[in-house]
């Protein structure tokens, strides 16, 4: 938990980063970065995808279509948060000389994913009345 802690802290200043271990080769950072941004993406893509559902689908009953839009919606934040402890934390470990960190939420991120895409596909097959 104090590792997380600091984690969040080094979200705000970067620049501490700096100060651990040698600087790692500038190619491995920006690959690092275009990571981060990947993530940023598929979150505003899941938090898009959860504004969409709530507004688009007027005629999907209420439980449903809250249900669907916030579980995507959820996901997108979580993501988003993801998206940068898993920079710092990779940031750390290049310049630590450490192997990188591994991460169980890519696997549960796509099965979030798939529940909801199986719970569309249930709407869909319903007409999306109820």
């Amino acid at each position: 938990m104090i590792d997380f802690a600091r984690n969040v802290r080094l979200w705000f200043a970067p620049q501490e980063i700096s100060e651990e271990g040698a600087t790692p080769d500038y190619r491995f950072s920006l690959a690092n970065e275009r990571t981060f941004l990947a993530w940023l993406r598929t979150a505003l893509a899941l938090i898009g995808g959860g504004f969409a559902v709530d507004q688009f689908l007027p005629h999907l009953r209420w439980a449903w279509r809250v249900g669907l839009a916030l579980a995507l919606l959820a996901a997108g934040v979580l993501c988003s948060l993801r998206a940068v402890n898993h920079w710092v934390r990779c940031e750390r470990a290049m310049r630590r000389g450490e192997d990188l960190p591994v991460s169980r939420f890519p696997a549960l991120l796509s099965i979030a994913v798939a529940i909801v895409a199986v719970a569309m596909v249930v709407v869909v097959l319903a007409g999306w009345a109820g």
